[in-house]
């Protein structure tokens, strides 16, 4: 009968709690962002721009907490203090919705024209709902091109405005923005290119009020998690093959973030009826996990660890090795893919709802979505990943990721309606970001010198999903505006498939073995009963899975 190690339960109660904290709320970071009327490029740039802070903050709160280890307990807890403030903020996002819905995968309308479109009046552009009333649009017929305003007429009465133009079943009011010389119509159909107005979206004070409170919520949550990886490592340090123990912690925060993900869903679904969901209940249930996480981090024991003179030294000297920068490309690589699912796979459901007639079920559906990919999909493959990289080895494990990412990403293009998400999501998860991310973080701190485990975990963390999230939102937000949510997701099936095979030569062409001995880590005298500490081994020198 297996023996609860009751040295690692302080860990295993951090990650299911602070995961738990971050199921409500992660997921949604773009929807609520669409609620608030930001457009998928913009979104796409901010969350191109965030994680480039991820590339810088990792590695310097990491050597901050490797340099100052007696503080580390207190470093993890100010960061999920902050984030936690940081993501509560949403609640005071003004939840004003635009008067005219856009499609955000297709803004080109055709349109009939009842009467000739006039110069804008001034009062509309002095109007307090100019921004809420208002897209501009550029317009077409024949060989004849304007630039236009669109109107919803019913949102500005003081206006008086007669509708003048018919989109489907809906009427709007439209003007020119430019004096123009007098047009002789031959027909009343014309083409419009419809998108938001850019001062309306950059001027809005609940635009830099959610870009201000992402930025430190997401940043915090970030450095947490490499913090966390680093140190549930150093836990391990003097565990018997502790490398393979990683997923049987990690596993527990899976759990917590497939839960409270569910129960958000349901909530928020049972909250609200309508289209647009309040986010209130997802709020609660992040500071509820948070406030026990923080309790959770206060009972941790750190080991007491065998310190670098010189930190940046060390990892200078280990990054310049062949091997260690071509995984760190190919992290980078994973983290393109990762980005892209995670800001946009919701998005694109919501689409695909719209087009089917589901949306008043949507968030129950993407509830259920983050449940099967935690709950089936990472689950098992969190905790039997020491394994199955200790018997494939590092290349061989990522190279199959890469070709399960194609298969996901493909199936994510095809869905008919939302709930065959749930499916692919179910099956594909784990093979894909579960065994990749533990690939990644065993990889880092299998080649972290003693005292660097934090610094090297940052950098590592930094290339996957900094640098990589960064690239793949900022190409994602690109491709979702111009091709759609089905198009943008077939290309990038096409590119993960190419990363597999770059993967399979490239890697072995830089192969070199990475055994580097753990050395330094001394358990604390007052956290294990005398009879478990004296059961647990001597740290030794222990060869590491694979890279091969």
């Amino acid at each position: 009968m297996a023996r609860l190690n009751k040295r690692l339960l302080p860990i295993k109660a951090h990650f299911f709690f602070f995961m738990a904290a971050m199921g409500p709320i992660l997921p949604q970071l773009s929807v609520i962002g669409k609620q608030i009327g930001i457009p998928p490029d913009i979104m796409g740039y901010i969350t191109a721009v965030l994680p480039i802070l991820y590339v810088l903050a990792k590695p310097l709160v990491g050597f901050l907490a490797d340099y100052f280890v007696n503080l580390r307990k207190f470093i993890f807890m100010t960061l999920i203090v902050i984030m936690t403030l940081a993501y509560a903020g949403f609640y005071f996002l003004p939840s004003s919705t635009h008067a005219i819905e856009l499609e955000e995968s297709s803004s080109l309308w055709s349109v009939t024209l009842t009467e000739e479109p006039l110069h804008c009046p001034d009062a509309l552009y002095a109007s307090k709902d100019y921004c809420q009333a208002t897209h501009q649009a550029e317009c077409s017929q024949q060989n004849f091109t304007f630039h236009t305003l669109l109107v919803a007429p019913q949102s500005v009465p003081a206006l008086q405005l007669s509708a003048n133009l018919q989109h489907g079943n809906d009427s709007y009011f439209i003007c020119l923005t430019q004096l123009t010389e007098s047009i002789s119509w031959s027909n009343s159909s014309a083409q419009c290119h419809v998108q938001h107005i850019d001062s309306c979206v950059y001027a809005s004070g609940k635009f830099w009020l959610f870009v201000c409170l992402l930025f430190i919520g997401t940043i915090g949550f970030n450095v947490t998690n490499s913090i966390s990886d680093a140190c549930c490592f150093d836990l391990l340090g003097g565990e018997a093959d502790g490398e393979s123990k990683y997923g049987a912690q990690r596993v527990w925060g899976t759990i917590g973030f497939g839960s409270t993900a569910l129960l958000a869903g349901v909530v928020v679904n049972l909250w609200t009826s309508d289209a647009i969901k309040s986010f209130t209940p997802a709020l609660i249930i992040m500071c509820a996990f948070s406030l026990l996480d923080v309790f959770s981090v206060s009972r941790l024991k750190m080991p007491k660890l065998g310190g670098s003179e010189s930190i940046w030294t060390d990892v200078w000297q280990l990054v310049r090795q062949p091997p260690i920068v071509t995984f760190l490309v190919f992290a980078t690589i994973a983290g393109i893919i990762d980005s892209f699912i995670i800001y946009f796979m919701f998005w694109h459901v919501e689409e695909v709802a719209a087009q089917t007639g589901y949306m008043p079920d949507i968030k129950l559906i993407e509830g259920l979505v983050v449940a099967a990919e935690c709950l089936a999909g990472e689950v098992p493959f969190f905790f039997y990943s020491g394994k199955i990289i200790k018997k494939l080895g590092y290349v061989h494990c990522m190279s199959m990721c890469f070709f399960f990412y194609a298969v996901r990403l493909s199936l994510i293009a095809w869905i008919p309606n939302p709930w065959y998400l749930v499916g692919v999501e179910l099956f594909f998860q784990g093979i894909t970001y579960a065994l990749c991310y533990t690939c990644i973080v065993a990889y880092a701190s299998a080649v972290a010198p003693p005292g660097t485990s934090a610094t090297v975990q940052g950098l590592m963390a930094g290339m996957d999903d900094g640098l990589g999230f960064s690239i793949g939102s900022l190409i994602g937000g690109l491709m979702f505006k111009r091709l759609g949510g089905r198009e943008s997701f077939k290309y990038f099936a096409i590119a993960a498939m190419c990363t597999c095979v770059a993967h399979i030569v490239l890697r072995p062409l830089s192969r070199k073995r990475q055994y580097l001995p753990k050395t330094g880590y001394q358990l604390p005298t007052d956290q294990s009963a005398p009879d478990e500490l004296s059961s647990l081994p001597s740290p030794q020198p222990e060869e590491l899975p694979k890279v091969y």
